[in-house]
């Protein structure tokens, strides 16, 4: 079976927004064994954003219902919908699914943009509305730069989980099965995650990518 690693690699040069700490490394040679100090911010990297990051009484990243995180999803390709993506870029294409990866011009870019694809909130209020479990985008964060937070919240206050910074960009629409963990980091508020897609089941596939 070929597995999609859509995670982007954390590194010194890991694309991060205005005021977030760039991660750091710091690796110790203690003669028989290597060991590395990391410092960094809970959303770097490709991350998954926990209630409590936009909500004061909203679950942390250790109680997110895995059964948000793991199981069928559906990648669209969004490349041509422009900047905001709004309920009309998104009407007859989400169907019954319950997982949902956004691919827009993004993906594969390596330096900050404020002007990034992200959605509106009419798409937040609709998938909201849908009972989407989980929505994923390969910009830097599924809102506006110059926001206020109400499309974070509409999604979250929904059960909605958000996962941000994907790498789609080795991948086409279609329907796959998806695994996003995040560390189990207690009583924060996201965390760095390993995102991998699958093709859907019946199709064989013989290495991975």
């Amino acid at each position: 079976m070929i597995f999609f690693d859509v995670t982007r690699p954390l590194s010194r040069s890991t694309l991060v927004l205005p005021g977030d700490c760039t991660p750091s490394f710091n690796q110790e040679d203690r003669g028989n064994y290597l060991i590395s100090e990391l410092q960094m911010s809970t959303h770097s990297g490709t991350h998954i954003d926990a209630p409590v990051h936009y909500l004061k009484r909203g679950e942390t990243i250790d109680e997110v219902p895995l059964e948000n995180l793991i199981g069928p999803c559906r990648v669209l390709d969004l490349t041509s919908a422009g900047k905001r993506i709004t309920q009309e870029s998104l009407k007859g294409q989400t169907g019954e699914a319950e997982r949902l990866l956004l691919k827009t011009t993004f993906s594969g870019r390596e330096t900050f943009d404020e002007d990034y694809p992200c959605i509106d909130l009419s798409a937040a209020r609709m998938l909201a509305a849908s009972r989407i479990r989980c929505i994923g985008i390969d910009s830097p964060s599924i809102e506006s730069y110059h926001c206020d937070g109400a499309v974070h919240r509409t999604l979250l206050e929904s059960g909605c989980s958000i996962i941000e910074l994907l790498d789609l960009s080795r991948v086409e629409e279609g329907d796959y099965g998806m695994i996003a963990l995040p560390l189990r980091l207690a009583g924060l508020d996201g965390s760095p995650a390993r995102v991998v897609l699958c093709p859907s089941e019946g199709e064989r596939y013989g290495r991975s990518h």
